[in-house]
């Protein structure tokens, strides 16, 4: 039986009491780094579906947690007009994955988004997890993602100690683990934005630029920010499907996630975005695909153009579930499964 190791817990009232709780401990664990102890000490924790996890296979020992699960906003509600565009919707980054797939304005006017949010885990950990815990998924590895116990059997991997090579390509400079939210590319499909919020204050940035191809700083916040709000534009005009891949109908981390989303005016295609997750360090919106969408009427060939640019960005690694070549094939015909079901719709 795995058990969680000793650890403080923090459980403030307010998003700003985390934050400056959070900058607290983080100067704590600078000041250990200075003197020759580094590691992490403190870590945000909200649903805990994925960090519990991690912690009791010892991936994380912090000695401090800061339960921010009740302080973050939960609601969906309509988002701020602007320029007289029909509102779009604001999700608090502390609304459980069933909330979102659940509320209707999700299910009618971000369809990809209620699809990603279903085809999470099991109901029991989707009523616990969080949106923006998902969003801020740690990356995953057949190699890193294993108990203490087996991983000092096998040997580390750079993820798990710097000093050692990745496990997967030795030759790699830096991680491959793996991006395995699904909620991501279905929010970056729907043009989706973040709101951050430190002790400093708090901005807003597109959900785009929340990642980076490194498999063990893969988020470009920094660890005293928090995602507090998930905004996404007006749905007007727009369609939106996911589509998962996982050895098994329920439970399992993707092995290929891909979202695709059009604006159509007149049967014709305005804008249009795909984005994938499962196939590299970050998840990708794949602005070839879409490009070759822009102006088509969703034929046939552009279709194809678009699925085989999705192909060509598809860079999956030996460390999930699955074979490279099996992720590799299944991201065109996702593509074309996807586009088409959003032309037949």
């Amino acid at each position: 039986m795995l058990r969680l190791p000793r650890f403080q817990l923090h459980t403030p009232a307010t998003i700003e009491d985390a934050a400056l709780l959070l900058r607290e401990h983080r100067a704590e664990e600078q000041d250990a780094t200075k003197t020759g102890t580094p590691g992490i000490t403190v870590m945000l924790v909200a649903g805990g579906t994925d960090l519990y996890p991690n912690m009791k296979r010892r991936q994380f020992t912090p000695r401090t947690l800061i339960s921010i699960g009740r302080a973050l906003p939960r609601g969906i509600h309509d988002g701020p007009r602007r320029q007289g565009s029909p509102p779009g919707l604001s999700i608090g980054a502390g609304a459980t994955l069933t909330a979102v797939a659940d509320d209707a304005r999700v299910r009618d006017g971000y369809r990809a988004l209620a699809e990603s949010a279903i085809a999470i885990s099991t109901p029991q950990l989707r009523n616990m997890g969080t949106i923006g815990g998902n969003l801020c998924l740690d990356t995953r590895c057949n190699w890193y993602d294993q108990s203490l116990f087996w991983r000092m059997a096998e040997g580390m991997c750079m993820k798990t100690d710097p000093s050692v090579v990745c496990r997967v390509a030795p030759s790699s400079p830096r991680c491959l683990a793996v991006a395995s939210a699904d909620t991501v590319p279905a929010l970056l499909a729907l043009g989706a934005s973040v709101r951050i919020v430190n002790a400093s204050g708090e901005r807003v940035m597109p959900l785009a630029d929340l990642y980076r191809e490194d498999g063990i700083s893969h988020l470009v916040i920094g660890r005293e920010d928090i995602v507090t709000e998930v905004i996404l534009p007006a749905a007007e005009g727009w369609r939106s499907t996911y589509l998962k891949l996982r050895d098994r109908g329920s439970f399992d981390f993707p092995i290929v996630g891909l979202a695709a989303a059009v604006r159509l005016d007149g049967g014709i295609v305005r804008e249009a975005r795909l984005a994938m997750t499962a196939v590299g360090s970050r998840p990708v919106l794949v602005d070839s695909a879409a490009a070759a969408l822009v102006g088509s009427h969703l034929e046939d060939d552009a279709i194809a153009a678009a699925a085989g640019a999705a192909h060509k960005a598809a860079r999956p690694m030996d460390n999930t579930s699955g074979t490279i070549a099996q992720r590799k094939k299944t991201v065109p015909v996702f593509a074309t499964r996807a586009l088409m079901a959003l032309r037949d719709n």
